[in-house]
C-alpha cells in the first residue's frame, strides 16, 4: 500500500431536469431528441456535408439507427455534487489519493489530470499493482483509486468528461493559477458509424472481423477520437489487461461450473437482455456454497455494459495468471468476450447480476444467482410477491403517441408496448364526410432478437363518402368507403428502416403497405412517407421545435394537403 499525504473522495454523477421515468419511456420509443440536443443526429444533410452519404445509406440499409455513444443528454455533470469542486489546501509535491466513484445513472467518464500521469492503485476497492496512465474511462458504478502529485504552484484540474463529450465536471487541487487538463474534442460520429457498418451483418448479428477483442484492449470507438487520430501524442490509456493484483487471487479448491452469457438487445426499442431473455423471462441460476463459478460474457450488442455482481468479488481473467485482479464491475465493450470467476462463498441468499446502466437494468438485463436450499428470509413475508415486483420492471407497458392537428384534419398513432407485446391504434379524421375517417387497431407480438417481425390481429373501421367504385391493386373491390373488418397480418422492418405491413381481412381482401417515418433530413427536419395497395399514399415533413412539439405539413391522398402542428409523446 502506497502511503499518501491525504485522500479525497471524487463522486461523479449526472443530472437531467426531466423526470427519469419520462427518460425511460422516451428511450423505448427511440426518440432522437437527446441526439438533437447533443448535435449528434447524423442526419442526411450532415452526411452529405461531411462526405459520408454512403456511410449513412449503408447504416440504414442494415436497419441501424444513428450511432450514439450515450443515449441520454444530461443537463449537468457533478463532482461531489458540484459542477466545479475545489480543494485548495494542497501544495507542490503533495501526493493525493483520489477515490474516484462513478455514481451516475448511465454516464461513462473519461478522467484526466492536468498535473501529469495518474498512478492507478486500486479498482472496485481491491488493490492493484500501481500502473501509470494519462487517462482512464470509468464505467457506471466502477471505482478507481489513483495517486496524483501536485507538480508545482497552482490549481490542477482533474477533468471528468462524459464519453459523448457533451459536458464535463472538474475537481481542482491546489491554489493559484488554474492549470487545465486537455479538453476532449467532438467525436467523429460518422467514422464510428462507418466502423459499426463493417461490424454489423444484414441479419442484425455482430461480426468482430477476427479481432478477438477483450478487456478494453481494443476500443473500436477510437476511430471517433480526434485526439488519437489527428495527433502524434502518445497517450497511455488504462485497460483491464494492465491491472494486476499484488497478491495471489486464485480461487479455493473446488468444482468449477462454467456459464456462458451473450449480452443482447436492440436500440430501436431499447430492449436489453442476456441470451435474448429478460430477467423476468428466465429462471434463477442455482449455485452451491463452495463451488467456483466461471462466467464467459460475449457482448453482441452496440453498447457497452458494466456488468455488476452483488455480494462477491470476482477474478477478471486478463493474462495475469494467479494475480488476476479482483473486481465487482466489468465494463464489456461491443464485440468483446471476457471471462470472470468467483467463489460461491455465501451460505444462502439471492444475488443480482446485472448491467449497471440504470435504463438497461430496468429493461431486464440481468440474472439472479440463488444459493440452493436458501432458508426463508424473515424480512420478506411474501417471497413470491417480492420476486414478482422485481420482474415487473421489464414487463411494464409504456405509452407513446404522435398526434397531428392540421388544416385538413387530424391523423396520428397511439402505441402501448412492453418488451414483447405492442398495441397500435392509428387514425385519420377528415373535416367532412368526403374526407372521411378511419381507425386501425392492432395487437401484435414482437418476434426475434431484433424484433423486426410482428404478427398481429386487428380491426379496421372506416367511412368515406365518395360515390365512385374503386379497386385495389389486386383487382379486388376497395371497401374503404365503408369498412368494418377483422384482419390478421404482420409487420416487418425492411432495409432502410421501412416498415412493411401485409394483411388479409375477414372478407378476403388483401392489403400491403410500406411506411417510413422520421427520415432525418436535417438535425430537426423529419420526413415521412406511406403507400399501400389500396392506392392510398401520404408524405409529410415535420420540424421539431421541442421534445413534444413540432410544426408539420403533409399531403394525404384522401384528405388532401394540410399544415399545422404535431404533438409527440
Amino acid at each position: 500500500m502506497v502511503v499518501t499525504q491525504d485522500e479525497e473522495v471524487v463522486l461523479l454523477s449526472d443530472w437531467i431536469d426531466e423526470n427519469p421515468n419520462q427518460v425511460e419511456r422516451s428511450l423505448h420509443f427511440a426518440t432522437d431528441w437527446y441526439a438533437i440536443k447533443k448535435g449528434a443526429t447524423q442526419n442526411y444533410a450532415q452526411a452529405i456535408k461531411e462526405k459520408h452519404f454512403g456511410t449513412k445509406i449503408t447504416n440504414e440499409w442494415k436497419r441501424m439507427m444513428a450511432m450514439d455513444v450515450s443515449d441520454v443528454y444530461y443537463d449537468a455533470l457533478f463532482t461531489n455534487g458540484k459542477i466545479q469542486d475545489e480543494q485548495k489546501k494542497y501544495q507542490p509535491g503533495d501526493k493525493v489519493r483520489l477515490r474516484i466513484i462513478n455514481g451516475s445513472a448511465s454516464t461513462y467518464f473519461w478522467v484526466r489530470f492536468a498535473g501529469g500521469k495518474m498512478s492507478v492503485v486500486a479498482n472496485d476497492g481491491a488493490d492493484v499493482v500501481p500502473v501509470d496512465v494519462d487517462r482512464l474511462i470509468i464505467g457506471v458504478s466502477e471505482t478507481y483509486d489513483v495517486i496524483v502529485t501536485i507538480p508545482d504552484t497552482g490549481s490542477y484540474e482533474l477533468l471528468s468528461t462524459a464519453e459523448d463529450r457533451t459536458r464535463s465536471t472538474s475537481l481542482w487541487l491546489g491554489s493559484g493559477t488554474k492549470k487545465y487538463a486537455p479538453a476532449l474534442p467532438r467525436l467523429k460520429y460518422f467514422e464510428g458509424m462507418k466502423m459499426m457498418n463493417g461490424m454489423m451483418n444484414m441479419d442484425g448479428s455482430m461480426n468482430d472481423m477476427g479481432m478477438k477483442m477483450s478487456l478494453q484492449q481494443m476500443d473500436m470507438n477510437t476511430v471517433m477520437y480526434p485526439e488519437i487520430v489527428d495527433s502524434n501524442e502518445n497517450i497511455v490509456t488504462l485497460n483491464y489487461a494492465m491491472l494486476k493484483a499484488p497478491v495471489k487471487t486464485t480461487l479455493p479448491a473446488g468444482p468449477i461450473r462454467e456459464l456462458k452469457f451473450e449480452l443482447t438487445g436492440n436500440m430501436n426499442r431499447y430492449v436489453w437482455t442476456l441470451d435474448n431473455k429478460t430477467i423476468s423471462e428466465s429462471d434463477k441460476i442455482l449455485i452451491k456454497q463452495g463451488e467456483n463459478i466461471r462466467i464467459i460474457l460475449t457482448n453482441n450488442s452496440m453498447m457497452r455494459h458494466p456488468m455488476h455482481l452483488h455480494g462477491h468479488f470476482f477474478r477478471t481473467l486478463n493474462g495475469q495468471g494467479e494475480y488476476a485482479p479482483l473486481k465487482t464491475v466489468l465494463d464489456i465493450m461491443p464485440m468483446e468476450t471476457d471471462t470472470i470467476e468467483f467463489h460461491a462463498s455465501e451460505k444462502y441468499g439471492d444475488w443480482y447480476f446485472h448491467c449497471h446502466i440504470l435504463y438497461h437494468m430496468m429493461s431486464g438485463m440481468g440474472r439472479i444467482f440463488s444459493y440452493e436450499n436458501t432458508p426463508a428470509n424473515p424480512q420478506i413475508p411474501d417471497p413470491v410477491k417480492a420476486l414478482r415486483k422485481v420482474y415487473r420492471d421489464d414487463r411494464r407497458f409504456f405509452a407513446g403517441a404522435q398526434i397531428g392537428l392540421e388544416s385538413n384534419g387530424s391523423d396520428g398513432e397511439f402505441i402501448l408496448a412492453n418488451t414483447r407485446w405492442m398495441i397500435q391504434n392509428e387514425w385519420r379524421l377528415g373535416l367532412n364526410a368526403e374526407k372521411g375517417y378511419e381507425n386501425e387497431f392492432h395487437l401484435g407480438r414482437l418476434i426475434g432478437r431484433n424484433q423486426w417481425f410482428m404478427p398481429y390481429v386487428g380491426f379496421d373501421w372506416r367511412y368515406r363518402k365518395h360515390g365512385e367504385q374503386e379497386k385495389n391493386l389486386f383487382g379486388q373491390m376497395n371497401t374503404k368507403d365503408q369498412r368494418g373488418v377483422i384482419c390478421v397480418g404482420f409487420q416487418y422492418t425492411l432495409p432502410m428502416l421501412f416498415r412493411f405491413d401485409a394483411r388479409v381481412d375477414m372478407k378476403g381482401n388483401l392489403r400491403m403497405q410500406i411506411v417510413r417515418e422520421d427520415i432525418p433530413v436535417t438535425s430537426r427536419l423529419r420526413m415521412n412517407v406511406m403507400w399501400n395497395t389500396d392506392k392510398e399514399y401520404t408524405s409529410g415533413l415535420r420540424y421539431i421545435v421541442s421534445k413534444y412539439f413540432s410544426v408539420s405539413s403533409h399531403y394525404d391522398s384522401d384528405m388532401g394537403f394540410g399544415a399545422g402542428i404535431t404533438i409527440t409523446y
